[in-house]
């Protein structure tokens, strides 16, 4: 598992908060090995329960580590206090959990950017987020805000909003990106539409072209199965998974004259602009 070509040196991303996996799934007194922006990477739970994270080449050397929104992560470099919150998860009749982990030959702002994009929904999944002739992408509003992206009043119309959906709804849309690799978004319950469920993709950068992309969950459900709810996702999930694996570059142009935005890119539009501004180079080919 040799990446050392594609070793990260942006210390804007290595001193991110990164996940590596679902706590749900770490078994005690188990190491497992992955990668994360080009260096091997020891983790693992000791019998006393203690999380812990180490870089293969400096075993000697832990790293800091967070469970939190059912995850652990890790950083590289010098990370702030903690990662973004999301106050949903603590609402006692929520169901949150990991829909699936999955490895997928791209970049992480690919990812991010696909997951942005309402334009593809009745084409990539069509008569589940999307359905012709429901094609157009209304007026939406994109802000920077406390510096995480923002993106609110989207509309569309979904034939199968959720596993829970029992026909089809007009489905608004909050978008949230508190970090570079990580994205979210708000959506209308089809159970309860005064409340919104909360889907969000953390990306593991495994390098700059392959990612372990973890499908978080947070729903207001009481009717369906873990097994259910994580079928739906991971559904949605393999349907855009060969889309982004071609893609071409791999890698995201921040050069906004590179590939031409249209009115439904403005999410993508700002997010380009939003890493140059961080001042981002891994994963990505910078502008200029």
């Amino acid at each position: 598992m040799d990446a050392s070509d594609q070793r990260c040196t942006d210390p804007t991303v290595l001193d991110l908060w990164h996940p590596l996996v679902a706590v749900s799934e770490m078994a005690t007194d188990n190491v497992e090995r992955t990668l994360l922006l080009g260096f091997e990477i020891m983790y693992g739970t000791d019998r006393d329960g203690t999380r812990f994270a180490v870089r293969v080449d400096e075993p000697d050397e832990a790293l800091p580590v967070l469970d939190r929104h059912g995850y652990l992560w890790t950083s590289l470099g010098a990370p702030p206090a903690d990662v973004f919150t999301i106050p949903e998860t603590a609402e006692p009749d929520r169901r949150t959990l990991n829909a699936a982990s999955i490895k997928v030959a791209t970049s992480a702002p690919r990812a991010i950017e696909n997951f942005l994009d309402m334009g593809h929904f009745p084409y990539v999944h069509t008569d589940y987020l999307g359905v012709e002739p429901h094609t157009e992408v209304a007026e939406y509003r994109v802000e920077i805000e406390n510096d995480e992206l923002w993106a609110r009043d989207c509309f569309f119309y979904q034939p199968m909003a959720a596993a829970s959906a029992v026909g089809g709804q007009l489905s608004e849309y909050t978008y949230r990106v508190p970090h570079p690799y990580c994205v979210m978004l708000y959506k209308s319950s089809p159970t309860d539409p005064s409340r919104s469920d909360v889907i969000g993709l953390f990306v593991q950068a495994m390098t700059q072209d392959t990612i372990r992309a973890h499908n978080f969950l947070s729903v207001i459900d009481e009717t369906s199965s873990d097994t259910v709810l994580r079928r739906f996702q991971q559904i949605i999930f393999s349907q855009d998974k060969p889309i982004l694996e071609n893609q071409f570059p791999t890698r995201l142009p921040l050069d906004p004259r590179v590939e031409t935005p249209i009115r439904a890119d403005r999410s993508a539009i700002v997010y380009r602009r939003w890493l140059t501004e961080l001042g981002l180079a891994y994963a990505v080919i910078p502008a200029g």
